[in-house]
């Protein structure tokens, strides 16, 4: 087998696409304002207006994008929150993960080790790093999303393996994209802000009278990260699409998507060290800047990040007649992971000592996957029941290749002080230093390989019985095949297995514009799900432990649902409860068991649209009570963290975006998101007497945003990003580090229609 991947080296020259930037800001901007759109000064058509945004429902969804889904999300039994364009745009979103600060009850996880860096979403406390979809086909490659190709987020709650297929025991994610329109439009954003922010984006569409559609979406950005001192954003992105056949019962659509990323990652913040002898009892250890935020403790000389994604998709829809259509999507993505970057280590109490030593993470992969769905949907009745159903066919191959390592020059305990004496591997807590030179070569061992074939088949069907009385039910199949191969020549490891999963709803309509509902859903995470893209809970690494059994999990959730103010406010209460009962641990005789329990209880409101014809509001609040039992055995005994909460499951966590139009020409919207302590995980001290719980604080942090229309084809909007320059950390890894959050900045956007 050839080795494919390069030496790794660092790379100094971090610039964003020499074209994108001179692209978009060349594009003809001049405004055209047509007889019928007239505009005077004390009156305004609002919904002409496509730039601002502001149209009846901007906050509320009142369908998925999903054919999965085969009821409007009201009358679905399950919690799903979708985060609309105009949320995306309003708040500033430029990235999956500040979209999905927008819902309550999701955490982030931070990168260590096996773990890659890119988007590490938590549902309800259980990781969905590899639970990510894009129009309904799973996106396996670590790394982190745009937005500027995005048209929705949606966000399941609860075990999801019928809709998602395997893992999805928290949840899932799903992307859609922005695709040709039956309509002409042309819009750009110029984006100027502090810390040398630079954004420009592009969204096109014309439609032609043939009945053939064509968009454009691109992007390029280059930023400091706010309140860091060498951490930096460079990425650009390019997304063409054509739809034919817009206006007949058969269409056919081609789109690319491609983003190149080019970075210095940000390594996070050393935890504390614990002073004195620590008595028996629960201790928690923070992270600590040294007394200044600014502090980064990584070398711009070393650390780099880059990722490169390509996805080519093809869909041909086809309406057999008014009640059956069917739907096939076949896509190719491959992409590239390429990164050093400085984890602050303080496994040898170097912190108590004032020094931070500099050990490396590096990592270079290739994901590739080949993915096909068949998807026929439609409605039909049988004697007094109607149907509305979804039924599907997938075939799937997925393949990773990675290489990686540990880079740990020098003594960890950094006995000769900081800079020089100690090689720039140990630099000063109170005072880094970012421009240290990076004197030390490295090599990776031999690429690990991962590859999985699945063939999957569902159906779901909502069953009508009165117009009272609606019965939800999904099954899905899935034949699962998995590989590992540890080195080139080695013997592969298989895993296969044969996965059922269910949900089953029933729900009762006391009104046209209300449900209540109780359901039940289960969730299974085979070994391998990760492909070495996520941190492996059920890794099937070796002969013993790929016949073991997949881990499962069941989910529960009572509800009611009601849409308010002639649909114009969605709001949902649910009560719910997530039993994970058999993940792996190790058991008294040191071998590996799937015996190790985890429950979930909680509940969470949310209310997403239009309160006034001014007012909207997107908001939500998520209670979760966690525990986990049976955890097996550590090094020092039981496992730490017996009986005590989960890791990533924060008891509280609360979003609100509200915007309120104070004229017909300005509006401004206010953020709030808050949460309290998140466990990012638990050690032992001088003994199982001693429980130290490494984590982050709580906290509340507020944006702000104020928009100005200039006329039908030009407005300006402001952003405010962590208003009161809190201080706080977005996650909090098990050991050594937490991710800290960026400080205050400001960005004003022009806004065009052309």
């Amino acid at each position: 087998m050839k080795n494919k991947f390069p030496s790794r080296r660092p790379v100094l020259n971090k610039s964003v696409h020499p074209t994108i930037t001179a692209f978009l800001l060349s594009l003809p901007l001049t405004p055209v304002v047509m007889a019928d759109n007239s505009v005077t000064d004390n009156e305004i058509d609002l919904d002409s207006i496509s730039v601002v945004g502001k149209k009846e429902n901007q906050f509320n969804t009142e369908y998925s994008s999903s054919n999965k889904f085969t009821a409007p999300l009201v009358d679905t039994p399950k919690t799903v929150n979708v985060i609309p364009q105009a949320i995306i745009s309003d708040t500033g979103s430029t990235s999956l993960q500040d979209a999905l600060r927008t819902v309550p009850g999701i955490t982030f996880g931070a990168a260590e080790g096996g773990n890659p860096l890119g988007d590490r979403p938590f549902i309800r406390g259980v990781d969905s790093q590899n639970s990510v979809s894009v129009d309904g086909l799973r996106d396996i490659a670590a790394g982190s999303r745009e937005t500027f190709n995005t048209e929705q987020i949606e966000v399941i709650k609860g075990a999801d393996s019928a809709f998602s297929g395997r893992a999805g025991a928290g949840g899932s994610i799903n992307i859609t994209t922005k695709l040709p329109k039956s309509e002409d439009f042309r819009h750009a954003e110029v984006g100027l802000g502090t810390d040398e922010h630079l954004r420009t984006t592009v969204d096109m569409n014309q439609y032609f009278d043939n009945g053939v559609a064509v968009r454009l979406n691109a992007m390029g950005l280059t930023e400091d990260v706010p309140g860091r001192d060498g951490p930096e954003n460079k990425r650009w992105g390019v997304a063409p699409s054509i739809t034919l056949g817009m206006d007949s019962p058969t269409r056919v659509t081609l789109a690319w998507y491609h983003l190149k990323t080019n970075d210095i990652p940000d390594g996070g913040i050393p935890y504390e060290v614990a002073s004195g002898t620590l008595t028996s009892g629960t201790h928690s250890l923070r992270p600590t800047t040294g007394g200044d935020r600014n502090n980064w403790y990584g070398l711009t000389q070393r650390d780099d990040r880059d990722e490169e994604t390509d996805q080519l998709t093809g869909i041909i829809e086809h309406d057999i007649n008014s009640n059956t259509s069917i739907k096939n999507t076949l896509r190719y993505s491959k992409s590239k992971q390429d990164y050093i970057w400085t984890q602050p280590d303080d496994s040898k109490g170097n912190v108590a000592n004032g020094l931070v030593w500099r050990r490396g993470n590096a990592r270079y992969s290739e994901t590739e996957t080949v993915q096909n769905l068949t998807e026929l949907t439609g409605k039909f009745e049988t004697s007094f029941i109607k149907h509305n159903y979804s039924s599907g066919v997938e075939l799937s191959r997925e393949r990773s290749e990675i290489q990686s390592t540990a880079i740990q020059p020098g003594d960890n305990s950094c006995p000769n002080g900081a800079g020089a004496a100690s090689s720039y591997t140990c630099t000063s807590l109170s005072n880094p230093s970012p421009n240290d030179p990076w004197l030390f070569d490295y090599t990776y061992g031999d690429p690990r390989h991962y590859e999985t074939k699945t063939m999957s088949a569902y159906v779901f069907d909502t069953l009508e019985l009165t117009p009272q009385w609606l019965v939800n039910g999904g099954i899905r199949y899935d034949h699962y095949d998995s590989s590992y191969q540890s080195a080139p020549g080695v013997a592969d490891v298989t895993s296969k297995d044969n996965l059922w999963n269910y949900q089953i709803g029933l729900v009762f309509k006391p009104a046209d514009n209300g449900s209540i509902y109780t359901s039940y859903s289960t969730a299974t995470t085979p070994g391998n799900s990760f492909l070495g893209q996520g941190r492996e809970s059920n890794a099937a690494d070796s002969d013993i432990t790929a016949q073991l059994e997949p881990e499962k999990t069941k989910s529960y959730e009572i509800g009611t649902k009601w849409n308010f103010f002639n649909e114009q406010l969605s709001t949902t209460f649910a009560i719910f409860r997530s039993e994970i009962d058999n993940f792996r641990i190790t058991n008294d005789e040191g071998n590996a068991e799937m015996a190790g329990k985890k429950n979930i209880d909680g509940f969470e409101f949310s209310a997403n649209g239009r309160l006034t014809s001014k007012w909207d509001v997107f908001a939500g609040y998520t209670y979760m009570d966690s525990e986990q039992e049976n955890l097996g055995l550590g090094r020092r005994g039981p496992n730490a963290g017996e009986g005590e909460a989960a890791p990533n499951t924060p008891r509280h966590s609360f979003t609100l975006w509200t915007n309120y139009q104070f004229t017909p020409k300005f509006n401004a919207g206010l953020g709030l998101y808050a949460q309290s302590d998140v466990v990012g995980g638990y050690t032992y001290g001088s003994d199982t007497s001693v429980l130290i719980e490494k984590g982050v604080a709580g906290y509340a942090r507020y944006d702000a945003m104020a928009n100005y229309v200039i006329n039908n084809d030009v407005s300006v909007q402001l952003n405010i990003f962590n208003l009161f320059d809190k201080e706080y950390y977005t996650s909090a890894y098990a050991s050594h580090y937490a991710t800290i959050a960026a400080g205050r900045s400001a960005v004003a956007t022009l806004k065009l229609d052309f």
